[in-house]
C-alpha cells in the first residue's frame, strides 16, 4: 500500500498475527514482490489508500484488525487488540469505541473513541429479531478485542467496588495481563505495565480503607486525566475468593507470589491479587500518629476536606484530587496562622504550605492546632527544611510561639494590632466629636468657616484636607482635656451630645416608619455566592459538626474565594434566572401599584 512519503507492507500469519513494515521505496516494491511470490508462492495484492475524505462505506475484520474501506480502497484501520470498550447508543450505532486508556495518554494527538452508523438495511452484519446490524457489529468487535476474548477470562472478580477517582461504582476485574474498570456510564482497560505503586491507606476513625493505584500513564476520562486511582473498600468487610487459575500455572507463572484461594479483608485480598498478577510494589503508612492516634491529619486542599497522610517518603492528600508529594522535591515547608494576613482569624487551626524546588506550591489548610507538635516533629526528623525557624528567614513572626502554645487565651500579636487600631479609630471619633470653647485659642475654627472652606474644595481635596483638619486638632483638643476648663464648657458637651442623640433618634423613627416594607412587594434577587451557601453549608455541617456558624460561613467564603469560573457558572446561572424574575415581578407590581393611586406611603416601596 502507498502511504505518505513511503510504501507498507502488512503481513498476516494463519494464527491470525498482523506485522506492519513501514518505510519502503518505490523501487523496492517490485524486488519484495518477486522475492515474496518466489519464497512463499503467494502473490502480493496491492491496496489503495482512499483520500476522498468520505465517511461512508464498509467494514472488514481480518483476525484482531478492522479495516474501513470506501469503495475497494482502505480509509483507515484499527486494531481491536487494543479496543477496551464497545456499547450500543440507541439501535443503530456503536459508540465508546476506544483503544487502551493508558496508551500514549499524554500525547495530545490520539485517538479516543469512534462512533459507526449501522443502517439495518446492511447486508454485511445481518440482524434478526432479538439483535440489529449494530449490535451483530458490537458483538464481533468485543469477540476479537482482548477483553470480549473468551482466552483470557478474569482472575477474579469484585462487584460493586466504590471508587473516588474517577467517580463512580465499578465492577473490578483482574485479568492476567491488565484489569478493567466496568462501570455503567464508564469502562477502563489498564494493563499491569502502568501500575508504578499500590498504596494501602487506612482512614482515621472511619471504617473505610484507601488502595490507591498508581499510573505512569494516567487514564482518561473526557479532557480529564487520572494519574491515580482511588479506591474505597469497608475495612471489616471480610470476602472469599478462587481464583480463575489453573494449578499448573499458579506453579509455573505465579509461584510465590499467588494462591489458589482467598479468605481476607475486601482490601487484603484485593491488593494481594493485584500484586501477585501485576508484580507491583505497596506503599503503607510510616510511623506518624495523629492525636487521634490515627495515620493521617484532616485538612483542606483547594476547598476540598480531606486526609494529608505523611508517608515515609512523601506527603499524600486523599481524596480528591490525590496529591502526592516527594519529599526530595520540596524546597521547604511553612506554618502559618489559619487566615493568616486577613482580620478573621483562629487559633483552633493552622495552615501548612509546601513549596516545591520547580516554585509550585501546595496550602493544605485547616488543620487542628493539636496536630501541630506531631507534624512538626515528624517534618523536623525527615530533615525538611522549615522556613519559620530557618537561620534569619523568619517570617509571620510570632506564629510559631501561638501555633505551639496550648493556652487558648495566648495573646496572637496580628490580633492585637488590629485591635489597638480599632481602639485608636474610636478615640478619633471622639476627639472630633468634643468642641471646644470659643475662647480656647487651641481649638480649631468654628463649624461655619469649616463648612465655607470645605465647600470651596473638590471631593479629594475636601478629603484630605479634613483629615489633615482633624490630625491637627487632635493635640490641642487633649492639651484642652488635661488643662482643665470651666465647668460651663464641660456642661455643654453631654447637653449637646445628648440633644443631638434624640434628634438622631427621631430622625431614625421617621425614617423607620417611612420605610415600612411591602409584604407584597416582591422578593429580591439572591447573588450567586448564596446560592453556593444554601447548596454547600449542609454538607460541611455535617462533614465537620463542631465549626460554629461563624466558621462555616468562613470556610464558605474560602472555597467560593478558590473556584474556577466553570465551577462557578451554575449558581451564576440560578442568580441571573432570579434576577429576571425579580424584574419581571418588579414591574408588574409597579403597574399595579401605579394603577390603584398613592396609598399610605408603604405602597410600592421595594
Amino acid at each position: 500500500m502507498r502511504i505518505p512519503k513511503s510504501f507498507q507492507l502488512n503481513v498476516v500469519t494463519k494464527e491470525g498475527l498482523f506485522y506492519r513494515f513501514l518505510g519502503f521505496r518505490q523501487q523496492d516494491v517490485s524486488i519484495l514482490s518477486d522475492f515474496i511470490q518466489k519464497g512463499t508462492g503467494i502473490s502480493p495484492q496491492e491496496k489503495q489508500l482512499s483520500i476522498s475524505g468520505h465517511n461512508w462505506g464498509g467494514v472488514e475484520i481480518y483476525g484482531t484488525r478492522l479495516c474501513f474501506n470506501v469503495g475497494e480502497k482502505e480509509a483507515f484501520e484499527v486494531s481491536l487488540a487494543d479496543v477496551s470498550q464497545a456499547q450500543m447508543q440507541g439501535k443503530t450505532d456503536v459508540l465508546e469505541f476506544h483503544v487502551d486508556d493508558t496508551t500514549a495518554a499524554n500525547e495530545k494527538g490520539l485517538l479516543m473513541d469512534l462512533s459507526f452508523h449501522v443502517p439495518t438495511s446492511n447486508a454485511q452484519f445481518i440482524g434478526d429479531e432479538h439483535r440489529t446490524s449494530a449490535q451483530m457489529l458490537c458483538q464481533e468487535i468485543l469477540h476479537r478485542a482482548d477483553g470480549g476474548s473468551p482466552s483470557e477470562a478474569a482472575v477474579v472478580t469484585f462487584e460493586g467496588i466504590a471508587i473516588l477517582t474517577p467517580r463512580g461504582r465499578y465492577s473490578v476485574e483482574l485479568h492476567q495481563s491488565f484489569l478493567r474498570l466496568q462501570g455503567q456510564a464508564n469502562d477502563f482497560k489498564i494493563q499491569y505495565s502502568s501500575i508504578l505503586r499500590l498504596f494501602i491507606l487506612p482512614k482515621s476513625q472511619n471504617p473505610h480503607t484507601f488502595v490507591v493505584i498508581a499510573l505512569d500513564l494516567p487514564i482518561r476520562k473526557g479532557q480529564t486525566l487520572y494519574p491515580h486511582i482511588v479506591i474505597q473498600f469497608e475495612t471489616e468487610a471480610i470476602v472469599e475468593r478462587e481464583l480463575g487459575l489453573s494449578e499448573q500455572v499458579l506453579a509455573e507463572k505465579y509461584k510465590d507470589r499467588l494462591k489458589g484461594s482467598y479468605r481476607d479483608q475486601i482490601h487484603v485480598v484485593f491488593s494481594n491479587v493485584l500484586c501477585g498478577l501485576s508484580g507491583a510494589k505497596v506503599t503503607r503508612p510510616s510511623t506518624f500518629r495523629s492525636c487521634q492516634h490515627g495515620y493521617a491529619v484532616k485538612s483542606a486542599l483547594k476547598a476540598e476536606d480531606g486526609l494529608l497522610y505523611p508517608l515515609e517518603k512523601a506527603f499524600f492528600f486523599l481524596p480528591k484530587p490525590p496529591t502526592l508529594i516527594l519529599y526530595e522535591e520540596i524546597e521547604y515547608v511553612l506554618f502559618e496562622r489559619h487566615g493568616a494576613g486577613g482580620v478573621n482569624i483562629s487559633f483552633q487551626y493552622f495552615d501548612l504550605l509546601v513549596k516545591l524546588k520547580n516554585d509550585q506550591e501546595h496550602l493544605f489548610s485547616n488543620i487542628q492546632r493539636i496536630e501541630y507538635q506531631n507534624l512538626f516533629s515528624f517534618i523536623s526528623d525527615k530533615h525538611l527544611k522549615i522556613l519559620n525557624l530557618g537561620d534569619g528567614q523568619r517570617r509571620n513572626g510570632g506564629v510559631t510561639a501561638v501555633i505551639e502554645s496550648t493556652d487558648d487565651d495566648s495573646v496572637d500579636p496580628h490580633l492585637e494590632r488590629i485591635k489597638n487600631q480599632a481602639c485608636n479609630e474610636e478615640s478619633d471619633e471622639e476627639d472630633e466629636d468634643f468642641v471646644a470653647d470659643k475662647d480656647d485659642s487651641g481649638s480649631p475654627s468654628d463649624d461655619s468657616e469649616e463648612e465655607d472652606f470645605d465647600a470651596s474644595m473638590s471631593g479629594g481635596e475636601k478629603e484630605n484636607s479634613s483629615k489633615m483638619e482633624a490630625s491637627i486638632s487632635k493635640p490641642r483638643v487633649k492639651r484642652k482635656l488635661n488643662s482643665g476648663s470651666d465647668e460651663g464648657s464641660q456642661n455643654k458637651k453631654p447637653k449637646r451630645k445628648k440633644e443631638q442623640k434624640s434628634g438622631v433618634d427621631e430622625g431614625s423613627k421617621k425614617k423607620k416608619a417611612k420605610r415600612k416594607k411591602d409584604p407584597n412587594a416582591p422578593k429580591r434577587a439572591m447573588v450567586p455566592f448564596m446560592y453556593f451557601s444554601k447548596a454547600e453549608r449542609a454538607n460541611i455541617k455535617n462533614s465537620n459538626p463542631q465549626l460554629t456558624t461563624t466558621d462555616i460561613a468562613k470556610k464558605l467564603g474560602e472555597r467560593w474565594q478558590k473556584m474556577t469560573a466553570e465551577e462557578r457558572q451554575p449558581y451564576l446561572e440560578q442568580s441571573r434566572a432570579d434576577k429576571e424574575r425579580y424584574e419581571q415581578e418588579s414591574a408588574a407590581y409597579r403597574g399595579a401599584a401605579a394603577q390603584q393611586g398613592p396609598g399610605d406611603g408603604s405602597e410600592g416601596r421595594l
